[in-house]
Protein backbone atom coordinates (compact mmCIF):
# COMPACT_ATOMS: atom_id res chain seq x y z
CA UNK A 1 0.00 0.00 0.00
CA UNK A 2 1.23 3.42 -0.89
CA UNK A 3 2.26 5.98 1.65
CA UNK A 4 -0.85 8.47 -0.21
CA UNK A 5 -3.21 5.84 0.44
CA UNK A 6 -2.08 4.84 4.05
CA UNK A 7 -2.02 8.41 4.86
CA UNK A 8 -5.30 9.22 3.42
CA UNK A 9 -7.49 5.81 4.99
CA UNK A 10 -6.09 6.71 8.48
CA UNK A 11 -7.27 10.17 8.39
CA UNK A 12 -10.51 8.98 7.24
CA UNK A 13 -10.91 6.32 10.50
CA UNK A 14 -9.16 9.16 12.75
CA UNK A 15 -11.51 11.69 11.64
CA UNK A 16 -14.74 9.01 11.22
CA UNK A 17 -13.70 7.84 14.75
CA UNK A 18 -14.15 11.33 16.36
CA UNK A 19 -17.06 13.12 14.86
CA UNK A 20 -19.13 9.33 15.55
CA UNK A 21 -17.50 9.14 19.47
CA UNK A 22 -18.24 12.97 20.15
CA UNK A 23 -22.01 12.90 18.22
CA UNK A 24 -22.79 9.56 19.71
CA UNK A 25 -22.70 10.34 23.20
CA UNK A 26 -21.50 12.50 26.06
CA UNK A 27 -19.78 9.04 27.92
CA UNK A 28 -18.10 7.82 24.42
CA UNK A 29 -16.76 11.14 23.77
CA UNK A 30 -15.12 11.36 27.46
CA UNK A 31 -13.89 7.57 26.55
CA UNK A 32 -12.42 8.82 23.00
CA UNK A 33 -10.31 11.96 24.46
CA UNK A 34 -9.65 10.24 27.68
CA UNK A 35 -7.67 7.38 25.65
CA UNK A 36 -6.18 10.56 23.34
CA UNK A 37 -4.84 12.13 26.75
CA UNK A 38 -3.19 8.84 28.18
CA UNK A 39 -1.51 8.02 24.56
CA UNK A 40 -0.40 11.55 24.63
CA UNK A 41 1.06 11.91 27.76
CA UNK A 42 2.88 8.68 26.82
CA UNK A 43 4.01 10.34 23.45
CA UNK A 44 5.15 13.24 25.60
CA UNK A 45 6.74 11.54 27.88
CA UNK A 46 9.11 9.59 24.60
CA UNK A 47 9.76 13.41 23.34
CA UNK A 48 10.90 14.57 26.88
CA UNK A 49 13.00 10.96 28.08
CA UNK A 50 10.65 11.19 31.11
CA UNK A 51 9.33 8.17 32.43
CA UNK A 52 5.65 8.11 31.96
CA UNK A 53 4.54 5.91 35.40
CA UNK A 54 3.75 9.24 37.88
CA UNK A 55 2.44 11.14 34.06
CA UNK A 56 0.10 8.18 33.73
CA UNK A 57 -1.12 8.54 37.16
CA UNK A 58 -1.61 12.56 36.96
CA UNK A 59 -3.60 12.00 33.89
CA UNK A 60 -5.71 9.24 34.96
CA UNK A 61 -6.77 11.01 38.45
CA UNK A 62 -7.39 14.12 36.30
CA UNK A 63 -9.59 12.31 34.19
CA UNK A 64 -11.78 10.96 37.31
CA UNK A 65 -11.36 14.32 39.56
CA UNK A 66 -12.50 16.61 36.73
CA UNK A 67 -14.64 15.03 34.15
CA UNK A 68 -16.76 12.72 35.97
CA UNK A 69 -16.95 14.24 39.60
CA UNK A 70 -16.23 18.11 38.82
CA UNK A 71 -17.94 18.81 35.88
CA UNK A 72 -19.46 22.38 35.99
CA UNK A 73 -17.85 24.04 38.70
CA UNK A 74 -16.42 27.70 37.52
CA UNK A 75 -13.64 28.27 39.63
CA UNK A 76 -12.11 25.00 38.99
CA UNK A 77 -12.55 25.67 35.35
CA UNK A 78 -11.07 29.02 36.03
CA UNK A 79 -8.02 27.81 37.96
CA UNK A 80 -7.57 24.99 35.21
CA UNK A 81 -8.03 27.40 32.72
CA UNK A 82 -5.17 29.64 34.29
CA UNK A 83 -2.93 27.06 34.51
CA UNK A 84 -3.05 26.14 30.99
CA UNK A 85 -2.70 30.12 29.64
CA UNK A 86 0.29 30.97 32.16
CA UNK A 87 2.13 27.61 30.99
CA UNK A 88 1.72 28.21 27.43
CA UNK A 89 3.03 31.54 27.44
CA UNK A 90 6.12 30.29 28.65
CA UNK A 91 6.27 27.85 25.48
CA UNK A 92 6.02 30.31 23.93
CA UNK A 93 8.76 32.35 25.50
CA UNK A 94 10.83 29.22 24.83
CA UNK A 95 9.43 29.15 21.05
CA UNK A 96 11.47 32.63 20.30
CA UNK A 97 14.16 31.07 21.87
CA UNK A 98 17.12 30.42 19.52
CA UNK A 99 18.92 27.47 21.46
CA UNK A 100 17.11 24.11 22.87
CA UNK A 101 14.38 24.69 25.29
CA UNK A 102 13.67 21.11 26.64
CA UNK A 103 13.35 21.29 30.25
CA UNK A 104 16.10 19.15 32.28
CA UNK A 105 15.00 18.33 35.26
CA UNK A 106 11.95 16.57 36.44
CA UNK A 107 9.93 19.25 37.65
CA UNK A 108 9.88 21.38 34.95
CA UNK A 109 9.00 18.50 32.37
CA UNK A 110 5.76 17.48 34.70
CA UNK A 111 4.69 21.03 34.68
CA UNK A 112 5.23 21.41 30.99
CA UNK A 113 3.31 18.15 30.74
CA UNK A 114 0.51 19.19 32.71
CA UNK A 115 0.40 22.59 30.72
CA UNK A 116 1.02 21.44 27.28
CA UNK A 117 -0.98 17.95 27.66
CA UNK A 118 -3.30 16.70 30.34
CA UNK A 119 -4.90 20.09 31.59
CA UNK A 120 -5.36 21.34 27.68
CA UNK A 121 -7.11 17.61 27.10
CA UNK A 122 -8.74 18.02 30.16
CA UNK A 123 -10.37 21.73 28.77
CA UNK A 124 -11.23 20.23 25.55
CA UNK A 125 -13.68 17.48 27.56
CA UNK A 126 -15.53 19.81 29.69
CA UNK A 127 -15.92 22.68 26.71
CA UNK A 128 -19.21 21.02 25.63
CA UNK A 129 -20.58 20.83 29.07
CA UNK A 130 -19.92 24.80 29.96
CA UNK A 131 -23.35 25.55 28.71
CA UNK A 132 -24.93 22.69 31.47
CA UNK A 133 -26.28 20.32 28.59
CA UNK A 134 -23.74 18.48 26.73
CA UNK A 135 -23.46 20.25 23.32
CA UNK A 136 -21.37 18.32 20.81
CA UNK A 137 -21.20 21.04 18.26
CA UNK A 138 -18.77 23.73 19.73
CA UNK A 139 -16.27 20.80 19.20
CA UNK A 140 -17.23 19.42 16.22
CA UNK A 141 -17.11 23.29 14.58
CA UNK A 142 -13.80 23.33 16.63
CA UNK A 143 -12.37 20.54 14.47
CA UNK A 144 -13.64 21.75 11.33
CA UNK A 145 -12.40 24.90 11.69
CA UNK A 146 -8.77 23.99 12.70
CA UNK A 147 -9.18 21.50 9.64
CA UNK A 148 -10.30 24.22 7.33
CA UNK A 149 -7.17 26.10 8.83
CA UNK A 150 -4.74 23.42 8.11
CA UNK A 151 -6.02 22.85 4.17
CA UNK A 152 -6.54 26.11 3.06
CA UNK A 153 -3.18 27.18 4.89
CA UNK A 154 -1.08 24.60 2.97
CA UNK A 155 -3.40 25.15 -0.09
CA UNK A 156 -2.21 28.90 -0.35
CA UNK A 157 1.27 28.40 0.93
CA UNK A 158 1.92 26.23 -1.95
CA UNK A 159 0.42 28.05 -4.47
CA UNK A 160 1.61 31.80 -3.24
CA UNK A 161 3.93 31.01 -0.16
CA UNK A 162 7.71 32.82 -0.29
CA UNK A 163 7.82 34.76 2.81
CA UNK A 164 9.00 31.87 5.54
CA UNK A 165 6.72 31.95 8.54
CA UNK A 166 9.37 30.75 11.31
CA UNK A 167 11.91 28.51 8.80
CA UNK A 168 14.44 27.72 12.14
CA UNK A 169 11.78 25.30 12.86
CA UNK A 170 9.48 24.83 10.79
CA UNK A 171 10.64 25.20 6.93
CA UNK A 172 7.43 24.43 5.25
CA UNK A 173 5.40 27.18 6.67
CA UNK A 174 5.12 30.49 4.79
CA UNK A 175 3.36 33.72 6.21
CA UNK A 176 1.00 34.04 2.59
CA UNK A 177 -0.13 30.07 3.92
CA UNK A 178 -0.45 31.61 7.83
CA UNK A 179 -2.62 34.54 6.61
CA UNK A 180 -4.78 32.61 3.98
CA UNK A 181 -5.25 29.66 6.69
CA UNK A 182 -6.65 32.49 8.67
CA UNK A 183 -8.43 34.34 6.57
CA UNK A 184 -10.45 31.07 4.67
CA UNK A 185 -11.34 29.76 8.25
CA UNK A 186 -12.57 32.95 9.65
CA UNK A 187 -14.82 33.38 6.59
CA UNK A 188 -15.56 29.64 6.95
CA UNK A 189 -16.73 30.36 10.28
CA UNK A 190 -19.17 32.83 9.59
CA UNK A 191 -21.07 30.42 6.99
CA UNK A 192 -20.48 27.63 10.14
CA UNK A 193 -22.40 30.34 12.73
CA UNK A 194 -25.18 29.56 9.92
CA UNK A 195 -25.87 26.63 10.92
CA UNK A 196 -24.57 26.22 14.63
CA UNK A 197 -26.62 29.02 16.47
CA UNK A 198 -25.81 28.52 19.45
CA UNK A 199 -22.74 31.17 19.05
CA UNK A 200 -23.19 34.26 16.17
CA UNK A 201 -21.55 34.29 13.47
CA UNK A 202 -19.63 36.82 14.45
CA UNK A 203 -18.67 34.86 17.61
CA UNK A 204 -17.96 32.11 15.14
CA UNK A 205 -15.51 34.16 13.66
CA UNK A 206 -13.27 35.64 17.10
CA UNK A 207 -13.61 31.82 17.73
CA UNK A 208 -12.01 31.19 14.45
CA UNK A 209 -9.46 33.66 14.76
CA UNK A 210 -8.21 32.75 17.90
CA UNK A 211 -8.25 28.67 17.29
CA UNK A 212 -5.95 29.68 13.79
CA UNK A 213 -3.64 32.19 15.21
CA UNK A 214 -3.00 30.11 18.48
CA UNK A 215 -3.38 26.76 16.33
CA UNK A 216 -0.30 27.65 14.07
CA UNK A 217 1.62 28.61 17.18
CA UNK A 218 0.69 25.32 19.04
CA UNK A 219 2.27 23.51 16.07
CA UNK A 220 5.32 25.22 15.88
CA UNK A 221 5.57 24.51 19.42
CA UNK A 222 5.28 20.57 19.06
CA UNK A 223 7.83 21.21 15.66
CA UNK A 224 10.36 22.72 18.37
CA UNK A 225 10.15 20.42 20.67
CA UNK A 226 10.30 17.07 18.25
CA UNK A 227 13.11 18.89 16.87
CA UNK A 228 14.72 19.60 20.53
CA UNK A 229 14.30 16.05 21.05
CA UNK A 230 15.67 14.77 17.76
CA UNK A 231 12.16 12.71 16.12
CA UNK A 232 10.42 13.59 13.24
CA UNK A 233 6.87 12.50 14.59
CA UNK A 234 5.34 12.07 18.40
CA UNK A 235 4.42 8.73 17.79
CA UNK A 236 3.31 6.13 15.56
CA UNK A 237 -0.29 5.17 15.78
CA UNK A 238 -1.72 6.90 13.02
CA UNK A 239 0.12 5.65 9.66
CA UNK A 240 1.22 8.48 7.63
CA UNK A 241 0.26 10.54 9.90
CA UNK A 242 2.55 10.40 13.21
CA UNK A 243 0.92 10.55 16.65
CA UNK A 244 -1.77 11.69 18.53
CA UNK A 245 0.02 15.10 19.39
CA UNK A 246 0.81 15.34 15.99
CA UNK A 247 -2.83 15.42 14.83
CA UNK A 248 -3.96 17.18 18.17
CA UNK A 249 -1.38 19.64 19.15
CA UNK A 250 -2.94 22.83 17.15
CA UNK A 251 -6.39 22.29 19.47
CA UNK A 252 -4.41 21.54 22.59
CA UNK A 253 -2.49 24.98 22.20
CA UNK A 254 -5.41 26.87 21.53
CA UNK A 255 -7.77 25.32 23.49
CA UNK A 256 -7.14 27.47 26.69
CA UNK A 257 -7.82 30.56 25.10
CA UNK A 258 -10.82 29.00 23.07
CA UNK A 259 -12.37 27.95 26.67
CA UNK A 260 -11.15 31.55 28.29
CA UNK A 261 -13.45 32.98 25.25
CA UNK A 262 -16.08 30.86 25.42
CA UNK A 263 -16.68 31.36 29.38
CA UNK A 264 -16.87 35.04 28.98
CA UNK A 265 -19.61 34.46 26.40
CA UNK A 266 -21.33 32.45 28.53
CA UNK A 267 -21.00 34.43 31.75
CA UNK A 268 -22.21 37.98 29.22
CA UNK A 269 -25.12 36.10 28.25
Amino acid sequence: MSETLTRLLSGIVYIALLLAATLLSPISFKILFGFFLIVSVIEFCKLLFLDNKVPLLIAVAGILLFSIYITDDFYTNLLLNIAALVISLGLLSNLFKKEPSAPKDKTSKLVQLLGYVIIPFLLIIKLPFLTGDYNPYVIIGMFVLIWANDTFAYIVGKSIGKTKLFERISPKKTVEGFIGGVVFTVAGAYILGLYYTFLTPLQWMVFAAILSVFGTLGDLVESKLKRTSGVKDSGSIMPGHGGILDRLDSVLFAIPFLFLYYQILEYVS
